[in-house]
């Protein structure tokens, strides 16, 4: 069998994401992943691709998921995409995949042969305190203007830990299902040894000559003073029930 030329990152909020798509976009060799398929920036993606909309949809989605494959695939012919849980029922219904194809048979037809990683993260607290900050403030990523203040929201973070959980339980049981066994990558070791996560990646489209990659506006961590507190009265919370 060939090695596959293609990998789908597949994530949760607040787990690295946005840093591994910028590195391994920045090598010019590991593929372009971004979230192409975050619903509510189909519209946005679609002008981008020079596509035909109908609401905030995009007119034809088989043409969507080629201006996709196109725009995820570097010139050596890597392709590469970033999707959270819940993304995969979404392609399926655009692409009208047959009731019997299974999940990962309708991603290769629509993306060719591919790997997966699944990116996780290890403090479920920290995840949940990122994302909770990230909601109330917008600022996800670096660049992001901060829209308002934030303050603790204790009930809210219990229920992102929970979510978290589910999803990443969820991603399990997708795995299993389809026959996949991915490549599992932490945010805590991406971001303490990214040259290791990008070769990893490499290896696993087939490639293993020496990268060059960037670090030049990569996103900052959010961890400070706030986070610590906020982590307390969670890590209270959760304890308590």
């Amino acid at each position: 069998m060939d090695t596959p030329r293609g990998y789908i990152i597949c994530a949760t909020p607040r787990t690295g994401s946005t840093l591994l798509c910028r590195l391994v976009a920045s090598t010019g060799v590991l593929g372009r992943p971004e979230s192409f398929f975050r619903e509510p920036d189909e519209a946005s993606w679609a002008l981008r691709f020079n596509l035909r909309t109908v609401g905030p949809r995009v007119e034809d989605y088989r043409d969507f998921v080629r201006a996709v494959r196109d725009a995820g695939t570097t010139p050596n012919g890597v392709f590469g995409a970033r999707i959270m849980w819940g993304s995969v029922g979404r392609i399926r219904r655009g692409l009208k995949a047959p009731i019997h194809q299974s999940d990962l048979a309708a991603l290769q037809e629509a993306f060719g042969s591919l790997r997966f990683v699944h990116l996780r993260r290890s403090d479920e607290i920290g995840q949940a305190v990122s994302w909770t900050r990230a909601e109330q403030t917008g600022y996800w990523q670096e660049g992001d203007s901060v829209q308002g203040p934030a303050e603790p929201d204790v009930t809210r973070m219990v229920q992102l830990v929970r979510t978290i959980r589910q999803h990443n339980a969820s991603w399990r049981s997708w795995f299993a299902q389809n026959g996949i066994e991915p490549h599992h990558l932490d945010y805590e070791d991406l971001t303490q040894r990214p040259d290791v996560a990008l070769r990893e990646i490499a290896a696993l489209v087939g490639l293993s000559a020496p990268l060059i990659w960037k670090v030049e506006g990569l996103p900052a961590r959010q961890a400070d003073r706030m986070n610590a507190k906020w982590s307390a009265l969670l890590r209270d919370a959760m304890e308590e029930g």
